[in-house]
């Protein structure tokens, strides 16, 4: 069992892969590296974040060996290379990009733990220097009830304009529930229920994704668009049937109507905004972290964000 209470679907020390032999502590960093870049790219990573992520555990592999086996790893073996990094390798080594390196063994080794590849995640006690990430520009109450007022429209069609219910069903959904654009996409028609109290499961194909599949509340008032959004699309497999791309356009055109500043109305901005919702709102954190799916290593920071965006928006208000 996971440190979310939920079952594993992965025996310690392995981790089956689609069409790809299976990953135990055993295999090499090379090897490893291969399954997390797939990991990233599956989990809608950026490809700068990718790229700078890959580079960064292949910089691990040339000081340890590539083809060291990721089990054999400790902390010290971590340490030692970070400390390598700034003090031998020969290269200025920055405070943001000595910050990134830590992040990126983080999120490697806890990846490869929480797959149950690892018994245990050794970059837990890396030492790590402190550098201030930027905080998220969530957009405000007032710009998220102009959006909305700017989506309702569309909604009944005010104007001349025929009605379309998709860009009020893909915001308010967005708003309630948090999930990522890639969750969004993948979102099949069976996976709304209707009862009383609806639900969203938000599920995965991959079966080493099992562990972040969850069940969200919505609202029993986002069912009516919903029905309206089935009429005007008639969608048989996945709810959305257009590309991620043209939902972010979709955001694009909402928020620049709205008078909001570009890249204002995002996937990543709108699911901090839904959490910042619930945080303030005194929803309890567990809860948070169970309904965007993060893992307690992720959520720590995430936390940490949360508590200075509520600081600056109680500040501005």
């Amino acid at each position: 069992m996971n440190e979310d209470g939920q079952t594993s679907l992965f025996s310690p020390g392995s981790l089956e892969l689609d069409n790809a032999p299976k990953l135990s502590a055993g295999a090499s960093i090379q090897a490893a590296l291969g399954a997390f870049e797939q990991h990233m790219e599956e989990e809608g990573f950026s490809l700068n974040t990718r790229k700078a992520f890959a580079s960064d555990i292949r910089l691990l592999g040339g000081y340890l060996g590539i083809g060291q086996p990721v089990g054999e790893i400790g902390t010290k073996n971590l340490n030692d290379f970070l400390s390598w990094l700034v003090h031998e390798r020969g290269i200025p080594c920055s405070r943001k990009s000595y910050a990134r390196r830590v992040t990126t063994i983080k999120v490697f080794f806890g990846w490869l733990y929480e797959s149950g590849v690892l018994p245990a995640d050794p970059s837990t006690a890396v030492i790590q220097i402190s550098v201030s990430s930027p905080l998220p520009v969530v957009p405000s109450d007032e710009e998220l009830l102009w959006a909305l007022q700017v989506t309702e429209a569309i909604r009944t069609g005010e104007g001349d304009e025929k009605a379309d219910a998709r860009p009020h069903l893909l915001l308010t959904l967005l708003l309630k529930t948090g999930i990522k654009k890639g969750e969004a996409m993948a979102i099949a028609l069976n996976h709304i229920d209707r009862d009383d109290p609806p639900f969203l499961f938000i599920r995965y194909k991959n079966p080493r994704m099992r562990y972040k599949e969850r069940k969200i509340s919505l609202e029993p008032a986002w069912l009516e668009v919903l029905d309206e959004y089935m009429e005007q699309y008639k969608p048989t497999d996945t709810l959305f049937t257009c590309t991620a791309r043209n939902l972010e356009y979709i955001l694009s055109d909402v928020g620049e109507a709205a008078g909001l500043s570009q890249g204002r109305l995002s996937f990543e901005n709108l699911r901090w905004a839904s959490a910042l919702a619930d945080y303030r709102s005194g929803v309890e954190p567990y809860e948070i972290r169970q309904r965007l799916g993060l893992s307690p290593v992720t959520w720590r920071e995430t936390k940490k964000k949360l508590d200075r965006l509520r600081e600056r928006q109680g500040e501005l208000i």
